[in-house]
């Protein structure tokens, strides 16, 4: 049996004598397997009637309120067509460089590129192209590079296309393929689920909760309605529809709600604008009436979804497991043990998603060390306190979610099949794949 403690028995502080939980070896629901180790079956929990009574009761007083209630505010608060700006509103093209020049005129900072046209209306034509190169800010442009064009309608040809940027497409399509095969095959069908996940969270970006905010609805409400969405699809999609799911589906919702108040509290505390976000500015100036602080806590509740999703669906296997090889553990014994498992896994994914926000931060960083300035003044500033409300805001929600999912689990599960205690039966033990 795959287990430690089995049949053992240790005193309490009065003396007495209770059975130890038995947590199955290499716990933490994946992280850590051998070729040799053994995982134990939970299909033994997910069939318990105790169980499946308990997670119907979660199920409907927690769950299908909160999910009508996403899909309802969804339907309202869908956007529907024109929410383009019309001055962003210019055509494109593509084309490749064939050869790149100097400008006539060096005050111009520039060069010339001649590009043959691939796409629109002048396919296949060659037309001038002038590339910015002051301050050597821009990756110089070569010849056989494809680069994207803006398009000014109406002008002679040799002015209507000015230069945008290099096509990236190409090498974006090749890392996303490498990504997907290596998800597919290292995950099998539970991988290819993830990616259509993965897809459905895109179109909810794109089609709902970016157009409904440029539309004039409030961007928090707007994050928390699609982040609910969103995450209902992901977990019921990528792990099934089952007492598990619920359980970790329930404590992520809740999570989420915790880390959108928390946001709001803490942006609103440090007086935060939202300003100082990259893209602000240009998209304050094309959507006058954009909410940037709501836009800001948005953007934290948004950032947060990936790793709460991670951590709650984690705490709920890992509970799951040490109920299916202890069926008689108590809630308390199962909070504990969960909890246990649930502090490392805690340290590490808090670790790594405050150092993505400073990752993102790390040009303004630079340009302070540049500057020698004290660290509390630099702490001070809008740009970099935005980071540090961004990483612990999500941080303290990814910490909620630990014992908040746990402890719903144990409820589920805890002291489950107890005929089982009478008459012990060995759990089913399959090995892993």
């Amino acid at each position: 049996m795959a287990s430690r403690n089995v049949g053992r028995r240790r005193a309490d502080g009065k003396g007495n004598r209770r059975r130890a939980l038995d947590i199955p070896s290499g716990q933490g629901h994946g992280h850590g397997h051998g070729p040799g180790d053994h995982v134990v079956d939970t299909s033994v929990v997910d069939s318990d009637a105790v169980v499946a009574r308990r997670v119907r009761i979660v199920v409907a007083a927690v769950l299908i309120p909160l999910i009508t209630a996403a899909v309802v505010a969804m339907i309202v608060l869908w956007p529907g067509g024109g929410v383009k700006v019309e001055s962003y509103q210019t055509g494109t093209a593509r084309g490749e460089v064939t050869s790149v020049k100097a400008c006539p005129d060096p005050k111009d900072k520039c060069d010339l590129a001649t590009v043959k046209l691939s796409n629109g209306p002048d396919k296949g034509q060659t037309v001038p192209v002038q590339v910015p190169t002051a301050g050597g800010t821009t990756i110089p442009v070569k010849a056989g590079q494809t680069v994207m064009l803006g398009v000014q309608d109406g002008a002679p040809l040799t002015d209507r296309y000015q230069y945008v940027d290099h096509d990236r497409t190409k090498p974006l399509l090749i890392l996303a393929l490498i990504f997907a095969v290596a998800v597919v095959a290292l995950s099998r069908w539970r991988g290819f689920a993830a990616l259509m996940a993965l897809a459905v969270t895109a179109v909810m970006l794109t089609q709902f909760i970016l157009p409904a905010i440029l539309k004039g609805s409030n961007p928090l409400l707007v994050a928390v309605v699609g982040g609910a969405v969103i995450m209902t699809i992901a977990v019921f999609l990528t792990h099934g529809i089952n007492a598990e799911s619920s359980i970790a589906l329930a404590g992520t919702i809740t999570a989420l709600g915790l880390t959108a108040l928390l946001g709001w509290f803490f942006t609103g505390l440090s007086q935060l604008s939202g300003l100082a976000a990259e893209g602000a500015s240009a998209a304050k100036a094309f959507a006058p009436d954009l909410d940037l602080t709501g836009l800001l806590v948005a953007g934290m509740v948004i950032g947060a979804l990936g790793v709460l999703d991670d951590v709650t669906v984690t705490q709920a296997a890992a509970v799951w497991e040490i109920s299916a090889a202890n069926p008689s553990a108590s809630r308390r014994e199962l909070v504990a043990a969960g909890l246990r498992i649930g502090r490392t896994h805690v340290a590490s994914v808090v670790n790594t998603l405050v150092l993505a926000y400073a990752g993102a931060a790390m040009p303004v960083l630079i340009v302070f060390a540049i500057q020698d300035l004290p660290t509390l003044s630099v702490i001070s500033t809008e740009s970099v306190a935005m980071e540090i409300v961004r990483g612990l805001v999500g941080s303290l929600g990814i910490i909620a979610a630990v014992p908040l999912t746990t402890a719903l689990a144990a409820m589920a599960v805890a002291d489950r099949s107890r005929e089982l205690v009478a008459s012990p039966v060995e759990p089913k033990i399959t090995p892993s794949t």
